[in-house]
């Protein structure tokens, strides 16, 4: 399964758990899916928990590396500071995601993480891969909370 696709998929996984619908992949450098998650912040209540940050501490444990370099991440949602900062420090090579997030967005938006001068690597960034998926997931899940 190509790995946006993986991830949209965790992504609904998550809203079924009551989780906001993001998932994320990380693929090796021939496409090769090496780790996924899904949010669990609200399951192991956690603020870290999103899913950017749970697929890279599995990839980094499946490759036996705190350095994901030459690994691709694909999310369904522009990446926060806090997730962006830690893509930074995986070494990841590239950095593809679907809907963007003018609020909480922290690579297109907010922080700009990758565009600071002490940010010590920048991935190759991809966004609005299958954009529209994503963000009908997101609206749908959140306007029933509210």
């Amino acid at each position: 399964m190509e790995p946006m696709s993986r991830a949209l998929d965790l992504a609904r996984q998550a809203a079924d758990a009551g989780e906001a619908p993001i998932g994320a992949v990380v693929a090796d450098a021939s496409g090769e899916v090496v780790a996924e998650a899904r949010n669990r912040v609200e399951e192991l209540s956690d603020p870290t928990a999103h899913a950017e940050i749970l697929a890279m501490r599995a990839a980094g444990a499946a490759l036996g590396s705190s350095r994901l370099t030459g690994c691709d991440l694909f999310v369904t949602l522009e990446p926060c500071a806090m997730c962006a900062g830690a893509i930074a420090h995986a070494r990841l090579r590239r950095l593809i995601f679907g809907a963007y997030d003018p609020k909480g967005g922290g690579v297109e938006h907010g922080a700009r993480v990758f565009d600071r001068p002490t940010c010590h690597h920048r991935p190759e960034i991809i966004g609005g891969v299958r954009e529209s998926e994503s963000r009908v997931l997101l609206r749908a899940f959140f306007q029933e909370r509210r």
